[in-house]
């Protein structure tokens, strides 16, 4: 055990000599990087699930990539594309693809006897991948999809139900401008709540055959691809490889294809999402730097209550760098002390929220019902790591406050 580790253990634990200030000082520094690491791991946590979750329902509206006509229209009145078996398979082949489903987009409006609102239908089969759907289900079950007839079933969103008046079961009597008027009657399986206003106001969803019908569109006809990825980090080398097969691709009617991922079709959103990192970054640079001056203040307070002993050990041949060690051992103890006990009250903060939602949120402002939480272990690794580094490089300076000190002076120092 080297000398200094020795000096710091038996100041640490109050056997060195009647010390007034440095139990309180040890404590309050140790409380104030606990904090300081539990608000940080909250913080994180909560900026990431936040970032999680409005991302998923992003993708489960809109995907991670669709493939779609390439033209100029940009309304719900889509030009069709074929929908090409050996396509398909070709982009299967790219690593990372979790699913390719057909959908047929149209828009539409529903009338009941009280309101009246206009909507975008959009068409899935049987390919179509409902775990998001399901995740947001609030009543009722997902369309049912019979192999040989056309479903009538059709899913709506909490608010479109609510300002119908719609329940489980009822009639929901929707018009098609197109050339002329056309009618159709469904039945309401389905309600979901996303909590997302730009989606749930204006997206139900139906069978796609009633869609195809509707457009006077054949059975292999379709308003373009969305393909699900296994990893959103891989979307934009994913991206590429699309990009890459439908540049060669002509369809039968000469289609040509484009390809677009989830950034690209919602650049403002995820602009938005964008800043929530800068925000992140600020508070975890406040936060450090207020538990590191908390750290230098309660460093230079030790020093300066155990300077007469810094002046007997100096007067003893004790080296300058070997007293400041002594020191250093103590600030690495209450931050890592800290550290420990900023880490249990974070983390059982966050599952707490994690399991049991104690926290809510007015959805209309954030588009969740409850404060997320998203735990990374290896952002809390992280975390921890660069805490402990630049609390402890913020000692550096203070602790050359010894070198200044001199026997002389400091062993009649009170």
């Amino acid at each position: 055990m080297s000398l200094s580790f020795f000096i710091a253990r038996r100041l640490i634990n109050g056997k060195s000599t009647n010390k007034r200030l440095s139990g309180p000082v040890i404590k309050v520094a140790t409380a104030a990087v606990a904090l300081g690491v539990a608000v940080m791991i909250v913080s994180v946590s909560v900026g990431m699930g936040f970032k999680k979750e409005i991302r998923d329902k992003l993708v489960g509206f809109g995907t991670h990539i669709q493939v779609t006509n390439f033209d100029l229209n940009q309304s719900y009145e889509t030009n069709p594309i074929p929908d090409d078996a050996e396509f398909c398979s070709e982009l299967s082949k790219i690593d990372g693809i979790r699913n390719i489903q057909p959908y047929i987009i149209k828009p539409g409006i529903i009338k009941t006897t009280d309101a009246i609102q206009g909507i975008a239908l959009k068409g899935i089969n049987s390919k179509f991948d409902t775990t998001f759907i399901s995740s947001i289900m609030e009543e009722g079950h997902c369309i049912a999809m019979p192999d040989t007839t056309k479903s009538l079933d059709i899913m709506l969103s909490r608010s479109l139900a609510d300002l119908l008046k719609l329940n489980i079961g009822d009639a929901v009597r929707m018009y098609f401008i197109q050339d002329g008027i056309r009618a159709r009657k469904f039945t309401l399986t389905g309600i979901f709540n996303s909590h997302f206003p730009e989606f749930d106001e204006k997206m139900a969803f139906v069978d796609m055959r009633q869609l195809a019908q509707l457009n006077n569109w054949s059975t292999n006809q379709i308003s373009g691809y969305e393909v699900l990825l296994t990893d959103f980090d891989k979307m934009d080398a994913v991206t590429a490889d699309i990009s890459y097969i439908t540049s060669s691709y002509v369809g039968p009617d000469d289609t040509f294809l484009r390809v677009q991922n989830i950034h690209e079709m919602q650049p403002q959103m995820f602009g938005w999402l964008a800043l929530l990192d800068t925000n992140i970054i600020v508070i975890l640079a406040l936060i450090i730097a207020v538990a590191g001056l908390n750290m230098v203040s309660g460093f230079l307070i030790l020093i300066l209550e155990n300077t007469n002993m810094i002046g007997i050990l100096k007067s003893m041949g004790c080296r300058n760098g070997t007293i400041r060690h002594v020191f250093i051992h103590m600030a690495v103890y209450i931050i890592g002390r800290g550290m420990i006990f900023g880490n249990i009250i974070g983390l059982a903060l966050c599952i707490v929220q994690q399991h049991t939602g104690l926290i809510a949120l007015d959805p209309s402002s954030y588009y969740l019902d409850t404060v997320p939480i998203m735990l990374s272990p290896i952002w809390i690794i992280l975390l921890n790591i660069g805490t402990m580094i630049l609390t402890s490089m913020m000692l550096i300076l203070p602790s050359l406050v010894i070198s200044r000190i001199t026997p002389a002076k400091s062993i009649r120092f009170n």
